[in-house]
């Protein structure tokens, strides 16, 4: 019997992004929380989609066919749309949601009330923001996903195509529809009649 070759193993070289993914997380991590929170909107919820989202890129980086990113904050950024994506679809975590009943919230409004006009601009300014909140709520996740990323990622029509793996027309098309249903849900909070 020959003696037989050992096979020549070629060291795996690590990305870049895997040896610095400390450094990395913490330059998008606020980033990659604020986007997780407009699509759940709940806190404790987008902290933890955020880590899902960080273990999901780290687990993908580590693997054997991992190569360098031309556009990293592109890539987490989709990460983090179908993670909070998926999060809506099961809609599972919607039952660990903690709210305070009416009565308590009744309680805590009457004790925080203020005479300093500040307090008022404030109340409004977060009724407002709840409402919004709640308006979102009701879009599809397909029209809340583009709705946030064009409005509050600033994001052009084209990128969030190519990030949602849609054509144009079908993005506008689901930003009419956002802005449409916003709009009718919205409209006494701009002096129209609801």
């Amino acid at each position: 019997m020959g003696l037989m070759a050992e096979p020549l193993l070629a060291e795996r070289v690590e990305p870049v992004l895997v040896r610095d993914f400390g450094a990395w997380m913490a330059s998008e991590q606020r980033r990659v929380y604020a986007l997780c929170q407009r699509f759940l909107q709940d806190r404790d919820e987008a902290d933890s989609a955020t880590q899902d989202v960080f273990l999901k890129a780290y687990q993908a980086l580590k693997r054997e066919d991992a190569k360098e990113l031309d556009d990293p904050a592109r890539w987490i950024t989709r990460i983090a749309v179908n993670t909070c994506l998926d999060r809506l679809r099961s809609r599972k975590w919607q039952f660990w949601r903690r709210r305070p009943s009416s009565e308590d919230e009744k309680t805590i409004l009457s004790m925080a009330a203020s005479t300093a006009p500040e307090a008022e601009a404030r109340y409004f300014a977060t009724e407002i923001s709840a409402r919004l909140a709640a308006s979102l709520e009701k879009l599809s996740p397909r029209q809340r996903s583009v709705f946030t990323l064009r409005h509050f990622e600033e994001m052009s029509l084209e990128e969030i195509g190519d990030l949602l793996g849609l054509d144009v027309g079908t993005v506008k098309a689901h930003m009419f529809r956002a802005v449409a249903k916003l709009r009718e849900d919205l409209r006494d909070l701009y002096g129209g009649t609801k």
